[in-house]
């Protein structure tokens, strides 16, 4: 298993080890020891998965705050996706930045999220499939969202000219500036 730490403190991009023969390939995806032996000590509580049937589906900006803030290990089961983490605690140096990762399936490649940090992706095939754990069960009372294209966090998400397809939730999230104080660094 390797790992990569991104440019914001906390945000990782885990690879999997891969062992082939003739039949196909065996991945371990998540091994509670070897995450530990890495210095990631995470409960997970809940699998979630999510099908986008178009390309240019974009889900996010969100997170949870406490108590049922989240840590996310997000992978990809089929096609690949644009997945960005943003800074929201305050006090930070990375307060409102933003770093991403193209995760698919040929890659088998993960993001890890810390519990602080907004999370969306942006589909960059049809069909795509992505599988996420999570440290926190969904609690719609603590649910949050920032807007996807606050000019505050100017992410370059890959639309190639397209207007992204949009929940109504997410298309009218907040700003990041109307959203301050939700977590501390």
């Amino acid at each position: 298993m390797e790992i990569r730490r991104l440019a914001l403190e906390g945000v990782l991009e885990i690879i999997p080890g891969k062992f082939g023969d003739a039949r196909g390939y065996f991945s371990e995806t998540y091994s509670q020891k070897r995450f530990a032996e890495a210095g990631i000590d995470i409960g997970w509580v809940q699998d979630n998965q999510s099908f986008s049937a178009e390309r240019g589906v974009l889900r996010g900006l969100h997170f949870q705050v406490a108590p049922f803030a989240q840590d996310k290990l997000v992978r990809v089961l089929r096609g690949s996706i644009f997945d960005v983490a943003v800074d929201l605690r305050q006090g930070s140096p990375d307060y409102g930045k933003w770093v991403s990762c193209v995760l698919s399936a040929n890659a088998r490649n993960q993001l890890l999220v810390p519990r602080g940090f907004a999370h969306g992706f942006l589909t960059l095939e049809p069909d795509a499939e992505v599988f996420y754990k999570v440290s926190a069960p969904y609690a719609p009372e603590c649910d949050r969202g920032i807007r996807w294209n606050d000019p505050q966090i100017g992410i370059a998400w890959p639309l190639e000219g397209r207007e992204p397809v949009l929940s109504a939730k997410d298309a009218a999230a907040p700003l990041l500036s109307g959203i301050a104080g939700q977590f501390s660094f």
